[in-house]
């Protein structure tokens, strides 16, 4: 079992662009036109299940929302922060 981390570790090492959404984390990518955005929904989907960590992928016309959290635990863990640093890279 992974441990969840606190209010503390959250806030000091969630990524740049992400932010909190009560027991997950979020971003919303931006794109010029629906194709790059499922194209990129597609690679981060590609990596999550790589890892068997899935995120909430919601697809809008020019926009990607991505949530993160470990369902297991409950939280916020350090398999969330991971995964977000990870789909910036796909970004």
């Amino acid at each position: 079992m992974v441990d969840l981390l606190s209010d503390e570790e959250i806030q000091t090492r969630i990524p740049n662009g992400w932010e909190r959404d009560d027991d997950e984390i979020v971003r919303t990518y931006e794109f010029d036109d629906y194709l790059n955005g499922i194209a990129f929904a597609s690679d981060v989907g590609e990596v999550a299940d790589e890892e068997f960590h899935h995120p909430v992928i919601i697809v809008r016309y020019e926009e990607v929302e991505v949530g993160l959290t470990s369902h297991e635990e409950g939280g916020i863990t350090d398999k969330d922060v991971e995964m977000a640093e990870r789909f910036d890279d796909v970004r």
